[in-house]
């Protein structure tokens, strides 16, 4: 199975662009019209987050969502072999880029916020650029997958460590030497390691890590994320203002903040968010599971 992922990658990898994001729709469109589990749950997340919009509205965003799935599978090892000279070239402006330079700025490196939204692969691998980049990696449920993803990620500058006690020991000591750190924040948190707060309106768990680690020193937090554009023309960095409340000390009022921030970032281009993700799993007690 290795070799078979392997080759998979080496494939996909000096494809051009634009026919590697052709493939990938292909695949998410192909996930649509065949009914799959993914084409389910998408469209349960976009009703449930979105119910002031219409049915046709709900169709529209989820298949597009799965399309630009698709593509986030097809662009990654593409991305990882292209090196860092075409990764950056790839780079077609940011919004809100005062936020992002703001954080820079204080030259004690920051916490890079990026949900499943567009290409966090691009938005990864573009942001090693400013310096030594540390992120936390959920490994897969596909064990063959698990070797490959890792050497091809680290080939590409960024230092990976799990989701785990002695991952979350290395990411404090990075916080102290001043490093950059990557989050997904959408995450759903294992165990009692989160808390229920809105996301969308209903409870959702959530992360306090990034509160936990980020607060005691007030580490600059960059919530953005690399919106794909059409006809594989690259990506356009997308910057949002931190909400303040993500430093509280209260952890509920900072996952509320989180949330807030990503659905915030979510409503720039919903079409490039993975709904297939089930992100209501967990539910507190008494709430209705909607899956």
């Amino acid at each position: 199975m290795e070799f078979l992922i392997r080759l998979l990658f080496a494939l996909l990898a000096p494809m051009p662009l634009r026919m590697n994001h052709a493939l990938g729709a292909l695949l998410g469109w192909l996930a649509w019209i065949l009914r799959t589990e993914l084409r389910r749950i998408s469209l349960i997340n976009v009703a449930a987050c979105f119910p002031e919009q219409n049915a046709d509205w709900h169709h529209r965003i989820a298949r597009r969502s799965l399309m630009e799935t698709g593509k986030a599978l097809t662009e990654a090892p593409w991305l990882w072999h292209a090196g860092s000279a075409r990764v950056q070239a790839l780079l077609r402006g940011v919004e809100g880029e005062e936020h992002l330079n703001q954080a820079l700025a204080q030259g004690r490196g920051a916490f890079l916020v990026s949900p499943h939204l567009g290409s966090w692969e691009f938005a990864g691998l573009h942001a090693a650029g400013f310096g030594t980049m540390t992120s936390l990696f959920r490994p897969p449920r596909l064990a063959a997958l698990d070797r490959p993803l890792r050497e091809a990620r680290a080939a590409t500058g960024a230092r990976l460590v799990p989701t785990t006690m002695a991952g979350i020991k290395e990411i404090q000591r990075a916080v102290a030497r001043g490093e950059f750190i990557g989050i997904l924040p959408d995450q759903t948190p294992k165990g009692a390691r989160g808390i229920f707060a809105p996301f969308f309106g209903r409870p959702a768990l959530t992360m306090t890590l990034l509160s936990r680690l980020a607060g005691p020193r007030r580490v600059p937090i960059v919530f953005a994320f690399a919106q794909r554009l059409p006809a594989g023309k690259g990506y356009r960095y997308r910057c949002i203002p931190v909400p303040e409340a993500v430093y509280a000390t209260d952890p509920q009022v900072a996952a509320r903040a989180i949330n807030e921030a990503v659905e915030t970032l979510i409503r720039l281009c919903p079409e490039q968010y993975v709904w297939s993700y089930k992100r209501f799993a967990a539910r507190p007690p008494g709430v209705e599971r909607i899956y």
